[in-house]
Parts: structure tokens; sequence; C-alpha cells
């Protein structure tokens, strides 16, 4: 295994960093009340709500994690990303335009808003403590997978990497909330996508192509059976029962609803980010594979993805 200069991974990380906060704080001069922050004044396009969405549904957790499960237990891992997509059809053609309708006619920022109008103040405030327990995981698991990253490009610890990834991710949402967060994450979708677009067919290419993939060892016989479902419910049929009601009622997946500019911006900007995460979803999965193929011995799951990428690729493409 070939280890690329970890200074330069490191420089351009913390480069990349740096511009994402700026431009959250750049976006967030234009937040003029609490309209702007919470649901960007309800102007999101079918772009930009197509933009804002995919990166909040693909970031370091479905990446990361997606790619370490596919390391370990095959190509089932497909429907941690594969379930978000079911998820949002529902939400785009179902659940969406009718949230949007009713967050327009009554001003509503949050789902907890929804809530105490559909019933009331205490049913809002027992589901927000769910949600805030629910959320709190969410955060460690986005946290904990950025961390793995700094680790394995320059030896940088698991709280200083939380932290790093903390400043980074509030400093720029707390700027300008939505508005700044839906034109951050256009930023990171370009990085993000064409960056693994130009890595997969390299890392193919560089692991041995076709005969590497057909020769390598798995770990298990049903390792190339997508429907596969260990006993901890981590793949197949288990994840697409527990992750697919969660991309229906998400209360930030609908508070990005109610920022779009109509009902038709939800149905054809929510609904094309769906069928964009189904492709998507095969990327993670195949950096997985591909440390199997190279013959890469990793004991972590969120290791895996950082590993391929640092010492599999050119370094600037891997970085």
């Amino acid at each position: 295994t070939r280890t690329a200069p970890v200074n330069v991974h490191l420089t351009l990380l913390v480069v990349y960093s740096l511009l994402l906060t700026a431009a959250g704080l750049w976006i967030g001069r234009l937040v003029r009340g609490s309209g702007d922050f919470f649901v960007a004044g309800r102007s999101l396009s079918a772009p930009l709500l197509f933009s804002t969405m995919l990166a909040a549904n693909i970031g370091a957790g479905t990446t990361v994690g997606a790619a370490g499960l596919a390391y370990q237990q095959g190509i089932s891992a497909w429907w941690w990303n594969g379930s978000a997509a079911i998820g949002s059809l529902a939400l785009a053609f179902w659940i969406g335009p009718r949230m949007w309708r009713l967050a327009s006619e009554h001003n509503f920022y949050t789902a907890g808003d929804y809530l105490e109008f559909r019933y009331n103040g205490a049913v809002r405030g027992i589901t927000g403590s769910l949600i805030w327990l629910g959320t709190l995981a969410i955060l460690a698991a986005q946290l904990l997978a950025g961390a793995a990253v700094l680790d394995v490009v320059a030896g940088v610890s698991k709280p200083a990497g939380i932290m790093i990834g903390a400043v980074v991710m509030t400093v720029y949402f707390v700027a300008g909330g939505l508005l700044s967060s839906a034109w951050v994450n256009v930023l990171q979708l370009i990085v993000l996508i064409g960056g693994l677009l130009v890595a997969v067919p390299l890392l193919y290419s560089g692991v041995g192509g076709e005969a590497a993939f057909a020769g390598m060892a798995t770990p298990h016989p049903e390792y190339w059976n997508i429907m596969y479902s260990t006993g901890s419910g981590m793949s197949g049929w288990a994840m697409l029962a527990m992750l697919t009601p969660a991309f229906i009622v998400s209360p930030g997946l609908l508070q990005k609803t109610y920022g779009a500019k109509d009902a038709r911006a939800v149905r054809v900007g929510i609904g094309a980010q769906a069928g964009a995460q189904m492709l998507f979803a095969f990327i993670p999965v195949f950096f997985g594979l591909a440390a199997r193929a190279s013959g890469m011995q990793i004991d972590s799951q969120n290791a895996v993805l950082p590993a391929v990428l640092a010492n599999e690729l050119p370094v600037f493409i891997g970085a």
C-alpha cells in the first residue's frame, strides 16, 4: 500500500474547511429575519432543493459508513442509501407537497410548529425531546466519520477531529441557517460527486480491474447477495424497514421542504434527488469492495473509505 504525503491531504482538507466556513459566513449576510434563517425565505428552487437534500442525505455517515459496511458485509450495504432514496420518493410525491402547503398557509418554520398546530403543545414537547435524542445520535455518527478521515490522513486524535468538524459545521450553519446551508451544500455536492466520479474508474483500474474483484476473498458466503441481512439488522431488508420511514418524516428534511418556493419545486427537486441517490448508493459500496479487492486489512469500519482515498489514489484526487 502506498501512502500519499500527509501534508498535502491535510492542507487541502484545511483549505476546503475554511472555504465552507467562509461561504457560510458570506451567505449569512443575506439573512434578514427568522424566515430566512429557518426556511430560506421559502425561496428554494427545484435545483437548489435537489442539491441541499442530496447533500444532506449523503453526508459523512452515509459515505464513510456505507463503504465500511460494504467492506464487512457486501453489496447489501446499498440499502443504506437506497432506503433513503425510497423514503425520499414518498416525501416528494405524497408527504412533501401537502406539508409545504400547510407550512406556507400557517407560516410553519419547523416540524414542531406543525405538531403543535395539528395536536397541542404537549405533543410538540414530547416529540421534540425524542427528536433531540435521535438528532444527537445522527450528529455523533457524522462527527465520528469526519474524525476518522482526519485520523487516517493526519493522525489527528478522535476528540480533536470531532471538535474540528463540529466547529466548521456550527459556524457555517449558525451564520445563516437553512439559507447558508443550502448554498454551502451546493459546493459540498460538487466536490463530493465530482471527486467520487473521477475516483471510481481510477480506483477500479488501480486495484486490478475485473480480475481483482472476481478473485477477492470474501468474509462470508452472502457477500454478493444484495438482500443479505445480518442478525443485527445492518443491511438488506432490515435496513430498508428501519431507514425508509425516517426519510419520509425526518424533521430536518421536512424543514428543507418548507423552504421550497412552491409545491412543484418539492416534487421535482426531491423526486430528482431520490433518483440521484439510488444511483449514488452504489458508489460507497464500490469503495468498500475495492478495499477488499486491493487486499487492505482494516479493523475500523469508519476507516475504510478514508484509507482507500488516502492510499489507493493520486494524492489530489484522494484528498
